[in-house]
């Protein structure tokens, strides 16, 4: 017997990674897609061959559906996520898992309460350059990791957003909440949580509106660009630069300094993971292309997803992952407002 699942939002991220993934799956045989506008889950349920669900409430109710996908704008998944976790089904959150921590923790609660999954679309710990940067970290051969940097920047939402227009939610405050930070930032974040198998505590941040505008031709309310300063519970210290204004190429590159070499990662088009030794040795690995914007390849998200559901298994990104990722972005957006160095508050993380 296969998996039914539900998708709610069927914006750009349903069609390009949900949707095509689900249905690639073998363990899935039923897709409902549920969007306030009929006419795109009609139209996803066309492009599919899945169902339409009327209202949210249709996908709650439904006893066949085992998992939800909540794919709606940042200010709504502590809605819907909360509401799916406690009507019984499995949760894959996208990013960021809400907008406040206060948030968060209501979904962490109902996944306490419900016993089901749940996951939390940070889809860079999926790529095999970063979970073999990880082994190598991992294994001491280059010795402590010192400092490190990560960048993480494309043309904009609005290349990429369903409606290809400057009124793209992702440019309003009260839905994207934290603009690039919160779209390109957190992925880097957690990314860094989980290659260095440390986190962040301290952080310092620039932040600016420097060239996107609205539908109206004013500057967005949130930042388009955003730099900050690191430092890691085990004392690394380390930079990250988030953008939407790279017009040539999309970065998504992170290197990292160690006590015996350097690590390069997506820094090379033909070497996804180079390690370059003190001894000036270079070891090239050629493992797969990241995903970008136009180049859409398969995560892995959706069936690490399925699988942990199949198999009981814990889930490879947690919401605690995605409340500390969360905390950590909340903080840089703090220090660029402030023009103050932020201390993350970690002792609540793990949410009772």
């Amino acid at each position: 017997m296969g998996i039914k699942v539900g998708i709610i939002g069927c914006g750009s991220i349903t069609k390009m990674r949900h949707a095509p993934e689900y249905s690639a799956n073998p363990y899935v045989d039923e897709i409902v897609f549920y969007d306030r506008n009929l006419d795109r889950s009609e139209a996803m349920a066309a492009m599919f061959g899945g169902m339409v669900a009327e209202s949210v409430e249709e996908l709650y109710a439904d006893p066949d559906i085992v998992a939800i996908s909540d794919c709606s704008s940042n200010e709504h998944h502590h809605v819907f996520s909360t509401q799916a976790l406690l009507s019984g089904k499995h949760v894959l959150c996208e990013k960021p898992i809400s907008l406040t921590v206060e948030y968060a923790q209501e979904i962490l609660a109902a996944q306490k309460t419900s016993g089901k999954k749940l996951m939390v679309d940070h889809n860079q710990r999926f790529t095999r350059a970063h979970q073999k940067a990880r082994e190598i970290i991992a294994s001491g051969e280059l010795g402590k990791v010192l400092t490190f940097r990560t960048a993480f920047g494309h043309s904009g939402p609005e290349a990429w957003g369903i409606n290809k227009t400057k009124s793209t939610w992702f440019f309003k405050k009260e839905r994207s909440g934290f603009g690039v930070g919160g779209d390109l930032g957190i992925h880097k974040i957690d990314l860094l949580h989980y290659l260095l198998d440390d986190q962040i505590v301290q952080v310092s941040a620039f932040q600016g509106a420097l060239h996107k505008v609205d539908e109206n031709g004013e500057a967005i309310e949130v930042c388009d660009n955003l730099v900050c300063s690191l430092v890691t519970e085990k004392g690394r210290l380390g930079n990250a630069a988030f953008s939407w204004t790279y017009y040539g190429e999309e970065d998504n590159s992170t290197i990292v300094y160690c006590e015996k070499g350097i690590m390069k990662i997506y820094h090379d088009d033909e070497y996804q993971l180079q390690v370059i030794m003190q001894s000036g040795e270079k070891i090239n690995y050629q493992l797969e292309a990241i995903q970008t914007n136009d180049n859409q390849t398969k995560s892995g998200v959706i069936d690490a997803f399925i699988d942990a559901i199949r198999l009981d298994q814990e889930p490879i990104v947690t919401g605690e992952d995605a409340l500390r990722s969360l905390k950590v972005v909340i903080g840089i957006m703090e220090a660029a407002e402030t023009k103050r160095v932020v201390t993350i508050e970690t002792e609540s993380l793990l949410y009772k």
